[in-house]
């Protein structure tokens, strides 16, 4: 009889927490959500942010607050964000590749593909080799022949050291045998200041940072195999046939361990019929960008395969 009530017990227990979770997910949200972007304001994944929380109206019945918590490469927001309550009202924004290549690089606990919950995809930034408007290199092959004739005196402008615009710089270089000397800024946005100034010979930013800026830099190439769908008039790596490491950024929304898969579902539902609002495509396009949507499943093996493409580059670097 003993061992019945026990069993009776367990199973009540079972069921009042799958109605408790299900009656939580049916109440949620209740109060506004914080989006945490672990970047300053002015970033390209804090446009996707702001735009998220501009075209959630009428999605959702609570406003999403963008916070900006920047430092660390991206690391200081995850912290604030890994150990927040998992109920749905903390979540993180951030660009996938650099939080990737942050872990894989510092010193840290957080480890980007189990430390979080997935929850969607919402966009995807593409480094790009961009020079200064009057930088006598004209083409991709422009830069590599100069890096051939003088190996190192070229110098090159990246975001910080470790992220994904340096590691596919370093990319572009390793694979076609030429050596730069790295010039280290703090963000996109000083980073396009610095090449514009000619304070480097050439840089790895955003193809994003081009938009009105025609006239003072020019893209030479996107880092990928395809162009880009919004910045659609600068070529590919992959169509000059200019060997590159297959390094981006998916735009990825991440929870707290442990949210109830409900909130984890709804707010991908929710993030889903944000990403396909004219609204939502027309407030990226202001600033270069566009909508790229995948559920949290495909977002996490997307920055898997990632994983092991960058693994090679990230071990030449930490040597």
């Amino acid at each position: 009889m003993k061992r019945r009530a026990f069993l009776g017990a367990i199973t009540a227990a079972a069921a009042l927490v799958a109605t408790t979770a299900t009656g939580y997910a049916a109440d949620w949200p209740k109060r506004p959500i914080n989006l945490v972007v672990p970047y300053k304001a002015g970033g390209g994944t804090d446009a996707y942010a702001r735009a998220i929380s501009a075209a959630a109206e009428g999605v959702l019945d609570v406003p999403v607050v963008v916070v900006n918590k920047p430092g660390s490469g991206g690391l200081n927001g995850a912290n604030a964000v890994v150990g927040a309550r998992p109920d749905g009202y903390t979540m993180m924004m951030t660009s996938g590749g650099s939080f990737l290549l942050s872990t894989m690089t510092r010193d840290t606990k957080i480890d980007a593909l189990d430390s979080f919950d997935f929850v969607a995809q919402v966009g995807q930034l593409r480094t790009s080799l961009m020079v200064p408007v009057n930088s006598p290199y004209q083409s991709v092959q422009d830069v590599i022949d100069a890096a051939k004739a003088d190996p190192g005196s070229l110098r090159w402008a990246h975001s910080g050291r470790g992220g994904f615009h340096h590691v596919g710089g370093l990319g572009f270089l390793a694979n076609n045998g030429i050596e730069a000397q790295d010039v280290p800024f703090k963000g996109g946005g000083p980073t396009r200041a610095a090449l514009i100034g000619e304070q480097a010979d050439f840089g790895f930013l955003g193809v994003q940072q081009l938009r009105g800026f025609e006239e003072q830099l020019r893209a030479l190439a996107v880092n990928s195999a395809d162009r880009d769908t919004i910045m659609s008039d600068v070529p590919s790596f992959g169509e000059l046939g200019v060997p590159f490491a297959a390094v981006s950024s998916p735009v990825i929304v991440f929870a707290p361990k442990g949210t109830p898969a409900e909130v984890i579902s709804a707010m991908e539902t929710a993030l889903a019929e944000i990403a396909a609002k004219p609204e939502f495509a027309e407030l990226l396009a202001e600033r270069g960008t566009g909508p790229i949507f995948a559920n949290g499943a495909d977002a996490r093996a997307a920055l898997n395969a990632m994983q092991a493409d960058a693994a090679p580059l990230v071990q030449n670097l930490n040597n």
